[in-house]
């Protein structure tokens, strides 16, 4: 296998993307349905980005009508079959079989259903009519259906469990016994009520999360993705390891309009994943920089998928508050995959681009200025106070205008408009398209979320968690009795114990439910337990957020990573297993906002010294914990040091003065040993 690969087309880029990413699975379908459904997705996207500036109307038509629409064409979009997205079996209407169609018409009829008899329901909840289950019936068969074939099947088997769950109460074990319900209860819950299907979910998708991908879609559409990839290259290219650190940087800034991590990982990855190979890098470990990378758009303000306007919902704060908090937990996260790829460089004595192979930075900049004006008012927008989907709708109004500026610059005025209009259709439905799957899983963890609610499991399970960690930490703190000083109390062991079980379900969780409906789900059943624990809900919910994403690169569920090493050669599962080592950062920094929530900047009780302690302590822990990791800080580690310098992290990560102290001491003398060794050896010290 060469070592010099080639880059691959946009065809090869786009069955890579779908092989990996459920989502984009879309089927092969005749003329006629491609027409149906690319006006059908124009006019969703029509309406969506007119509600957005002119106003959304009441909250159960706006959600019954996204669904609808949606449930619609995701059964013209996405096969019964993964691998039969090219032909059709049985009897068809225009190459689109029989049993689509009825799926489709059904989910619709029952999705509008309810907005229907929106005026009656306060007569309907509680004493459901026979039409209402049968409609409540053929919603949910049609939901369990539509996203398992958009995302797969663990999804709607967690949705099965916890309806099983409800409808079963009396037959549970221990404390999770419970009166049971009969299915006209379950449907009237899930389907008649704001507690369910038609709940926050629903409603954040169609009131917040559509318009962002929809600027998205058209924020790359007037190449603001590809001035990002040119201006990290002109900015960080020329160091060592640089079409590495040209990764982490490109896939920073495409976080920015981006939250998808595959589609991030195929964007940036087709180019710096080959010039990574050409220098130097192993194909496995270019696949995991560029995998690990793109997993931090998720949390990179401001969009960071839909989960920032999740957040606005459930702990109602205003989305400026989350989109600060959130900037230095993802600062963590890209500075922790840059120190490892600056050591990795340094180990291996990788060169940087040289300087024929850069653009200039200037040059970028007055070429592509006005690709970046629509981010600059959105986040003046969102930062002022606006509405998200104010701000939104004057992001894709100036989207749209930079384009055409940009086609009737490049070819004249009628052309100029022609082109223009055609690529506004062709971005409006491709930004309704990448919406389909994320608004059909938003209504089924509805379901999740109904069960929840319905039978008050959450809590159970809360205590639960909460009674095991006290357990073990009484244990543990025993067998520390030992010591002459007293290093963790009771309390603070079993909030660690607790943080560690939820991390280890949230990630379990990631590796088949996508991030979305990971942290509704969490957070509907793991929240109750960091309260009982006395967590602030803001850094809660943080701390769910970024362990679910966290289940991108890890292994054997790693889709992220295992689209970097199709365009990589490499091996997925090696690859999966170092963009998990490369994200180690991310995994250490909730631990820190738990015991130090200075570090989200707007919690309760902040205060500049315990911030700079915690920011401190967190930089100087990575830098250890990834020195620690790619055996390298200056030199190659002797044993002592690689055993001390993941202790040492993990005293400066501590939220205390004095460990942080102990633990830079260790860095420190670790690092001036090194750095005395390879001032005394005159030979060049690296691994190549």
């Amino acid at each position: 296998m060469t070592d010099n690969p080639r880059q691959l087309s946009d065809d090869e880029l786009r069955a890579l993307e779908e092989e990996y990413d459920p989502e984009a699975r879309f089927r092969t379908v005749t003329r006629p349905v491609a027409i149906l459904s690319g006006v059908i997705l124009f006019l969703l996207s029509v309406y969506h980005f007119y509600t957005a500036g002119f106003g959304i109307p009441r909250a159960t038509t706006h959600r019954g009508l996204h669904m609808g629409v949606s449930l619609f064409i995701v059964y013209l979009s996405f096969s019964s079959r993964a691998g039969n997205r090219h032909k059709t079996d049985g009897f068809a209407i225009y190459g689109v079989p029989v049993t689509d169609w009825v799926l489709a018409i059904g989910g619709a009829v029952s999705a509008f259903y309810v907005p229907w008899i929106y005026d009656q329901l306060a007569f309907r909840v509680g004493n459901p009519l026979p039409i209402d289950i049968v409609m409540g019936t053929v919603l949910l068969l049609a939901l369990l259906e539509a996203v398992r074939r958009s995302m797969g099947w663990p999804l709607p088997v967690i949705a099965l469990l916890f309806i099983a769950y409800a409808y079963f109460g009396r037959s549970m074990p221990g404390i999770l016994v419970h009166p049971g319900a009969d299915w006209a209860t379950i449907i009237n819950h899930l389907y008649l009520t704001s507690q369910g299907i038609y709940g926050t979910a629903l409603g954040v998708i169609a009131t917040y999360v559509f318009h962002f991908v929809l600027f998205g879609v058209m924020a790359q559409k007037i190449g603001l993705g590809q001035l990002f990839i040119d201006l990290a290259t002109a900015l960080t290219g020329r160091f060592a390891g640089g079409p590495a650190k040209v990764s982490v940087v490109s896939s920073a800034m495409l976080g920015t309009i981006s939250g998808s991590s595959i589609a991030n990982t195929v964007t940036t990855g087709a180019l710096t994943i080959p010039a990574m190979i050409r220098i130097g890098f192993k194909r496995h470990f270019a696949a995991a920089v560029e995998a690990a990378s793109s997993t931090g758009g998720q949390i990179t303000p401001p969009v960071m998928g839909a989960v920032a306007f999740l957040m606005v919902e459930y702990l109602g704060i205003p989305l400026r508050t989350i989109l600060i908090a959130a900037i230095v937990p993802a600062f963590m996260h890209f500075f922790g995959v840059l120190v490892q790829v600056h050591l990795e460089a340094k180990r291996l004595g990788i060169r940087g681009l040289r300087r024929e192979e850069l653009p200039k930075a200037g040059t970028v900049l007055r070429e592509g200025w006005l690709s970046v004006l629509p981010l600059v008012l959105l986040v003046w927008m969102l930062m002022s106070g606006r509405t998200p989907f104010l701000s939104a709708f004057w992001a894709i109004t100036a989207c749209m205008f930079v384009y055409l500026v940009q086609r009737v610059m490049a070819a004249g005025l009628t052309g100029g408009i022609r082109e223009t209009a055609e690529g506004i259709y062709e971005g409006f439905v491709a930004g309704a398209r990448q919406s389909l799957a994320v608004t059909a899983a938003a209504a089924l963890v509805g379901v999740v979320i109904g069960i929840v609610t319905l039978t008050g499991i959450g809590f159970k399970i809360a205590f639960m968690v909460t009674s095991l960690a006290q357990g073990w930490a009484i244990s543990f703190h025993g067998v520390l009795a030992v010591l002459p000083f007293e290093i963790f109390s009771v309390q603070t062991l079993t909030l660690l114990f607790t943080l560690l079980m939820t991390a280890v379900v949230c990630v379990l969780m990631g590796c088949g439910v996508p991030t979305t409906a990971n942290y509704i789900i969490m957070v509907a059943v793991a929240a109750p337990v960091l309260g009982m624990m006395n967590v602030e809900p803001l850094v809660a919910h943080f701390f769910v957020f970024y362990f679910g994403v966290l289940a991108d690169v890890t292994p054997p569920v790693a889709l992220a990573a295992y689209a970097g090493a199709g365009i990589a050669g490499a091996n997925g599962f090696k690859a999966g297993n170092t963009a998990f080592r490369l994200s180690m950062g991310k995994a250490l920094v909730p631990f820190v906002f738990v015991f130090s929530p200075s570090l989200l900047l707007v919690t309760q009780g902040f205060t500049l010294p315990d911030f700079l302690l915690a920011f401190a302590g967190s930089v100087l822990g990575i830098v250890a914990l990834s020195a620690a990791i790619t055996n390298w800080l200056m030199k190659p580690l002797t044993l002592p040091e690689r055993v001390f310098l993941p202790i040492s992290s993990l005293l400066m990560i501590a939220p205390e003065l004095i460990s942080t102290l102990i633990g830079a001491a260790v860095l420190g003398v670790i690092a001036l040993r090194q750095y005395l060794a390879v001032n005394s050896d005159p030979k060049p010290v690296h691994g190549r």
